[in-house]
């Protein structure tokens, strides 16, 4: 079953349109097929928070300043209490800084996220371009496309061009009074290291980030800081804790529109995972790297932008697969990492049991 879409579109740049009581939709820019990130601002007693920040670019910043112009003008003014960025990415973290550099207002992220945005803006601790350009020779990526790759060094500090220096950490389990209402903190992994979406039970909405999209797949990779990480069994148990929710819930996606329907996407979305992994044990009846099984899942051409994100979907699939035993990894002399179909192997993998 599809998911049920309230609004029909979305608001233009630089607007803002109410979702529920208190909750104000925004949608910005992105340099990139996918075209958009949405936003939230959210009503405080004498104030607004906002959540998640947007890319930076100068038609994101001229829209922040129209939004923030206009907030002045409320009967609760335009003071920012504080912004909550969901995870570390650049459509999310971008202006951050900037932000609170212009309203002074402290901003909220999980450790994990918070760490990881200062060790990939500073290419440091395994994080960065070279880190993952080796990663990806490893798992056969031909040079033509590692070159084009390269060419794109420091693309995280165009999109994040300063870093909070200080911030208010968020744990799992927090409870925020924003305005008149308690928000829950839901952290997520898989998609990146300690995503935090935000659950007002009183409200009946989830603030998802990433980790619930109503029609494209939240990216999934394996990251050259954690080799051998399962980071696809880390997503779906993640998102499966997103069943106990009312079915009513209405979900506010960072892509997409707002939607009912968080079980029938989370059924959807295992069912679409366990498709692909079904493809790649297949095409692994002889020994095939994750570069060699790209058009095995996906069909249609990639720029160098998605040539990144599908090299690390494909690895977090072909380790998921390693994981539950029906695959075999193998190095050869050189460094080359392939994988075969272990004889026997068959059905799904085991399902995630605990992070």
């Amino acid at each position: 079953m599809l998911p049920d879409y309230p609004f029909a579109k979305p608001p233009l740049a630089g607007e803002t349109f109410e979702v529920a009581p208190g909750i104000h939709w925004l949608r910005m820019p992105l340099p990139f097929a996918l075209n958009h990130i949405n936003l939230w601002l959210l009503e405080e007693e004498d104030g607004w928070t906002i959540v998640d920040t947007g890319f930076a670019l100068d038609a994101v910043r001229e829209c922040w300043q129209t939004i923030l112009a206009r907030l002045r003008t409320t009967a609760r003014g335009g003071r920012i209490l504080r912004i909550i960025v969901t995870h570390f990415h650049p459509d999310h973290l971008g202006l951050a800084a900037w932000l609170q550099e212009q309203t002074g207002a402290p901003v909220h992220m999980t450790l994990g996220e918070y760490l990881t945005a200062h060790a990939v803006w500073h290419e440091v601790g395994g994080h960065g371009n070279q880190p993952m350009l080796r990663q990806f020779r490893a798992h056969g990526l031909d040079a033509d496309r590692c070159a084009a790759l390269e060419r794109r060094s420091g693309n995280y500090n165009r999109g994040v061009p300063s870093l909070p220096n200080d911030y208010r950490r968020l744990f799992a389990g927090d409870e925020l009074t924003i305005g008149k209402h308690r928000w829950q903190v839901r952290v997520g992994y898989g998609h990146s290291p300690e995503h935090a979406a935000l659950y007002c039970g009183e409200l009946g909405v989830l603030i998802s980030g990433d980790m619930l999209l109503p029609k494209i797949s939240t990216n999934i990779s394996v990251f050259a800081v954690t080799p051998m990480a399962d980071s696809l069994a880390d997503f779906l148990q993640s998102i499966d804790r997103y069943r106990e929710l009312p079915s009513a819930t209405l979900v506010l996606p960072s892509h997409g529109l707002p939607f009912h329907g968080i079980e029938n996407r989370v059924n959807a979305l295992h069912a679409h995972h366990e498709e692909r992994l079904q493809v790649l044990e297949e095409q692994c009846a002889s020994p095939r790297s994750a570069a060699e099984l790209l058009m095995s899942l996906f069909s249609r051409d990639l720029d160098t932008h998605q040539t990144m994100f599908a090299m690390g979907e494909a690895i977090a699939h072909l380790n998921r697969l390693e994981h539950a035993g029906r695959l075999r990894r193998i190095e050869d002399e050189d460094g080359l990492i392939r994988f075969v179909r272990k004889h026997g192997a068959a059905g799904p993998p085991a399902r995630p049991t605990g992070h």
